[in-house]
């Protein structure tokens, strides 16, 4: 994957890490990268990925891939949208560690039971040292150190020549001191002194299954973009020569022209220039429930045709498709670091070293109390309780999964920032047009004077609004369209901007517009009834027939249906909504009461939305401020809140701006983000908490002597499957429509 511009200043590259062991080695690289001119870089242990923002010109892959490779890991550039070699070479790297550990575990076992017999617990208590010849136990243990072990050996030298030190330098001190105090005992014949090959090849064996079962949850944790890249279709249907030919989806060009049968993914994002069906959208949407298309429609990759054959124009193939963006998306959004994770980072900067300190105070005070051999096991012990993994892979793996699960329903996150912040929402501004309400004018009553009808009234009124494209006068169309009637044609148009439009439809005179335009035309109009509709927030139409008044039509954008309900849950929640519209007070007050908002700001300008914003965080406190919007004129609001929410429906503006973004158009995925947020930092809290735990607890056990340094082996390795388990405890997690199956 070559570096993908983001924006018009920036390019980003994404890296795929080898040889990260825990948060000290995720934090050192970070800092490497840093250290690169005009680079930000965020490195993530849990998916092993580096990502990296910089001016162009300023970075090539190769001066990353030095820097990276000087830290002391390995770097290649991550394909997004190919995994399937970097899964291979998953898999083969667990088989290796997998037979490595088998081998440990077969060398280590004789060792246990010469540990059991060590705190008595087997039989013939007075064999406890001579269960095994010392020279076989140095046998069984040799392998195990130097070529099982020998991960740890080159992790430490690594870190150490990177200026730092990480987990992998505490099992390779630790262990080491084990052996080679053991070795010395041995050659030198002190029967009198106990000898720990067992400590060194269970420690070894326990971090080593603790690697596995941590890589098999990891694995577990990016599924979600792996089921994302599962669904990107491979083969195409176009037409050759009169046939239906199947083709590689990459043969497909902006402007190629594709046919999807009946069940057929869809290959690349397009418009249907023939047929009509309903397609399954529910990976884009999370929606259930077909949506109808016909010509004219979109199209988006990876989504599912129905029952019907369909000619589509390809518009945005490749990387271009909103299924990569997706994909790109998700990825960028599980890699990044909430404020809980840089914390945490910076503790792991300075925890190793100050461990390594720990031990060695544990060491010289034993030994200065007279017991080398207690010296030796709590400073070994101290070493291994203290392995940071859980302490970096308590927030990403959270993360990982909170971003994968919503985009299964359909809500898009950017950054763990903003996944982070909207569970502190307090307060939520609202655009009205496309996010309250449907963003679409509809009529939603027609007022006649006899002898016309309603439908007599619509039809003639429609025959000449079809020749505007204002969306009055298209809502107008659009109605009398649904009806059934045909439209008559209009003659001798004539549009005044602002007031209505006039034309001849079959030797009549129609006149359509404000009640100002009417009586410019010396055109009565009855004002009763366009008080008490302002007033509901409707828009009237006056028409005119051959010069004598013949009705009015209401236009109004209505209320999107699930909006209410959206909203009394987001109040529930604790957060306080305010509307922002530039529409007119009357209009403003009418959509707030059926809505159920007791706030609301009219008459707002696209640049005065911001200004409210700001002024919202200042009264917001503590609490973050949010904005929901999906037109152009939403951006810069966007753009200002804590955390914002576009639409897909909406302008592309709004979407680019916006920190999350909802493929269905309803409020009720706000509150889902608020709700997913709120979970998720919980997880972290519950993982901060299990990663301090163990090394709280077991670092002062461990230095008093407490702790067996096997025993500290299984604690550390059972803190990081901890964190990880609970992490997964987030896929249960459901959006309302699945809660509530609607």
């Amino acid at each position: 994957m070559s570096p993908e511009r983001s924006g018009s200043s920036q390019e980003t590259l994404e890296l795929a890490i080898t040889g990260m062991t825990c948060a000290a080695c995720s934090t050192r690289l970070e800092k490497v990268l840093n250290r690169l001119p005009g680079v930000e870089a965020v490195v993530n242990l849990a998916s092993e990925r580096a990502f990296l923002r910089y001016a162009p010109g300023t970075l090539t892959p190769d001066a990353a891939f030095a820097a990276v490779k000087k830290a002391g890991f390995g770097a290649s550039v991550a394909q997004t949208l190919d995994r399937e070699k970097e899964r291979a070479a998953k898999r083969d790297e667990w088989r290796a560690s997998l037979w490595q550990f088998w081998f440990s575990a077969a060398m280590a076992l004789p060792l246990a039971v010469q540990m059991l017999a060590m705190f008595g617990l087997w039989p013939g208590q007075g064999m406890a040292h001579e269960l095994i010849p010392r020279w076989l136990q140095w046998g069984l243990a040799t392998p195990v150190q130097f070529w099982v072990g020998a991960r740890f050996y080159r992790g430490a030298w690594n870190a150490l020549r990177g200026g730092s030190a990480n987990m992998d330098v505490l099992v390779a001190l630790g262990t080491s001191m084990a052996w080679l105090y053991s070795t010395v005992v041995m050659l030198m014949g002190r029967q009198d002194l106990h000898v720990y090959f067992e400590a060194s090849a269970m420690v070894i064996t326990l971090v080593l299954l603790g690697k596995l079962l941590e890589a098999r949850a990891k694995a577990r944790t990016i599924e979600a973009l792996d089921a994302l890249l599962r669904l990107r279709p491979q083969r195409a249907w176009v037409e050759q020569d009169g046939q239906l030919v199947e083709v590689g989806v990459e043969t497909l060009a902006p402007g190629s022209v594709f046919v999807l049968r009946p069940g057929d993914s869809v290959p690349v994002d397009g418009e249907i220039i023939e047929g009509r069906s309903a397609l399954d959208e529910s990976m884009l949407t999370g929606e259930s429930m077909p949506a109808s298309k016909q010509p004219g429609d979109k199209v988006f990759a990876a989504t599912v045709n129905g029952q019907a054959l369909l000619r589509c124009r390809a518009t945005g193939v490749g990387a271009n498709t909103l299924f990569a963006g997706i994909v790109r998306m998700v990825a960028q959004a599980q890699g990044s670091k909430a404020s809980a994770q840089r914390l945490a980072d910076r503790i792991a900067s300075v925890f190793v070293p100050s461990v390594v300190l720990v031990a060695f105070a544990t060491f010289a005070v034993w030994w200065l109390l007279g017991d080398f051999s207690a010296a030796l096991v709590n400073a070994v012990a101290v070493l291994v309780i203290a392995c940071p993994c859980a302490l970096g892979l308590a927030t990403p793996t959270a993360i990982m999964v909170a971003v994968g699960r919503g985009a299964r329903a359909g809500l898009f996150i950017k950054n763990a920032e903003a996944l982070e912040r909207a569970g502190r929402m307090t307060v939520l501004a609202l655009d009205k047009t496309g996010t309250l309400t449907q963003g679409k004018p509809s009529v939603t009553d027609v007022f006649a004077t006899p002898p016309w009808t309603s439908a007599s009234l619509l039809q003639w009124a429609a025959a000449v609004e079809h020749a505007s494209s204002h969306p009055i006068a298209q809502a107008i169309a659009r109605a009398a369209q649904e009806n059934g009637e045909p439209l008559g044609i209009a003659s001798d148009v004539r549009i005044t901007e602002g007031l209505g439009i006039e034309g001849r439809v079959a030797e009549r005179e129609v006149f359509v517009g404000t009640s100002d335009f009417l009586v410019s035309r010396h055109i009565d109009v009855p004002q009763n009834e366009a008080a008490a509709l302002a007033a509901q927030g409707k828009t009237l139409a006056f028409v005119a027939i051959d010069g004598a008044y013949a009705g009015a039509i209401a236009v109004a954008d209505r209320l999107r249906p699930d909006s209410p309900a959206a909203l009394k849950r987001l109040q529930q929640a604790g957060v306080r909504v305010v509307m922002l519209t530039g529409d007119n007070p009357s209009t403003a007050a009418a959509i707030a009461q059926s809505a159920g908002i007791d706030e609301w700001r009219a008459g707002i300008l696209p640049a005065d939305k911001a200004n409210v914003i700001a002024e919202l965080k200042t009264s917001a406190q503590n609490g973050a401020v949010g904005m929901a919007g999906d037109g152009i004129n939403d951006a810069p609001a966007l753009a200002s809140a804590d955390v914002s929410f576009a639409f897909r429906a909406g302008a592309d503006a709004a979407i680019e701006a916006a920190d999350i973004t909802l493929m269905r158009d309803s409020l009720h995925g706000v509150v889902d983000i608020v709700s997913l947020s709120r979970v998720t930092l919980a997880k972290i809290r519950q993982n901060l908490f299990f990663a301090f735990f163990y090394n709280v607890m077991g670092i002062p056990l461990a230095a008093l002597g407490l702790l067996n340094p096997v025993v500290a082996g299984a604690a550390m390795a059972m803190s990081s499957v901890s964190v990880l388990s609970n992490s997964l405890l987030l896929k249960r997690w459901q959006p309302y429509r699945e809660r509530n199956h609607v």
